[in-house]
Formats: C-alpha cells, structure tokens, sequence
C-alpha cells in the first residue's frame, strides 16, 4: 500500500471519528449527522487538507457567518462571500461603509485558526440579482473547465466569483496552480483571476 493511499485512509478515520463523537453526543441528531459525515468523507479523500484542517475551515467559516447575521446593522450592510482553505480566508463582496469594513475585518482576522485573511471587499451597496447570478455562471463555468481539462475539481481548487472576478483557493503545485489560472481567465465573462494558492511540491 502506497502512501499516499494509507494518508487517505488515516484522513477517513479520522473523519469518521469525529463524526462517531458527534452522534454520541447529539443522539437525537444521528441521520443529520451520519448524512454530513459520508459527505464530508467523500470530499475529503481528494483533498490535500488533514482532515482537522477540513474541520477547522469549516469552524472559521460557520463563526463568520454567524457573526454576519448577529446584528441587524451588519444583515442590512454587509454582503459577502467568505471561504477559509488551510486557515487562508478569503472574503469578498460588498460592505455600505468603511467604518463597518473596519469591525467587521477587525472581527474576522480574530476567529481562532485565521492564519491570513484575504480582504477583497469593496465599499458599496449590494449587487444586483442578476450580477450574483451572472458570478454563480462563470463559477459553474470554470468549474467545470478545470474538471474536464485537468482534473482539479472543487475539492482541490476552490472556486468564487465576485462581480466578475474570479478568486481560485487550495493547496496546489505551481503547475497546477498556472494551468487552473489560464484556464480560467479563457471562460466568458471572468474579468479578472486572483490566485489565492498555497503551493507545495507534491
């Protein structure tokens, strides 16, 4: 057995573990729970994350979003998209004023496990429907264009649009990371690719 098979296999169990802890501790919660985990394990397997930082990206972005939402003021003023890889934290999107932009990046950076917070936010009003629908397009778009043309799927690069650009995550070789890049700015209505990679050489 390889190792890269047996790193995979470590990554189950230990997915499988947490999820074990979990059902004993909210037993009225077991087929949520159990649901979440075959999930959670099939996208792991093509992640090069350990499974606690699957988790721990998943923790940073749930107190984020519920940060957002605590307070009518931040509901009413504050629209963005915010995904953690590997303790890199990206958020993008729109916020009314500067002094908001302040606390809120203030409160963000402070989240236990943010090693890097990534600020693409711009000062202005929610965008129009139709442009969040047009960013949710050039994603599915790009999406599958690396799928299909390098097999890096969502699990290995993450993929976000905002207002027309596109911002790409993971844990990538350069080549890779070059290759998704080039792929991207040749989809239909990406106006500009930002690369957020963490590289290694495996």
């Amino acid at each position: 057995m390889n190792i890269l098979v047996k790193q995979q296999i470590k990554k189950i169990g230990q997915l499988v573990l947490v999820a074990t802890v979990g059902v004993t501790l909210l037993s009225g919660c077991i087929t949520a729970l159990v649901a979440g985990a075959v999930i959670a394990t099939v996208d792991i397997i093509h992640d090069r994350r350990s499974a606690g930082e699957y988790v721990d990206d998943n923790t940073i972005e749930l107190t984020a979003q519920n940060y957002l939402i605590s307070t009518k003021a931040l509901r009413a003023g504050v629209h963005i998209k915010q995904v953690s890889w590997n303790g890199i934290f990206l958020i993008t999107g729109e916020i009314d004023q500067e002094s908001t932009k302040q606390e809120v990046i203030a409160h963000l950076n402070a989240i236990s496990g943010v090693r890097q917070l990534v600020d693409e936010t711009t000062i202005t009003g929610k965008t129009a429907m139709l442009a969040r629908t047009n960013d949710s397009w050039i994603t599915s778009k790009v999406k599958a264009s690396l799928l299909v043309k390098t097999g890096l799927d969502a699990n290995r690069v993450k993929v976000i649009t905002t207002d027309g650009s596109v911002y790409l995550m993971g844990i990538v070789t350069r080549e890779e990371g070059q290759r998704a890049t080039d792929l991207a700015r040749k989809v239909k209505g990406v106006a500009r690719v930002v690369k957020v990679f963490e590289y290694t050489k495996i």
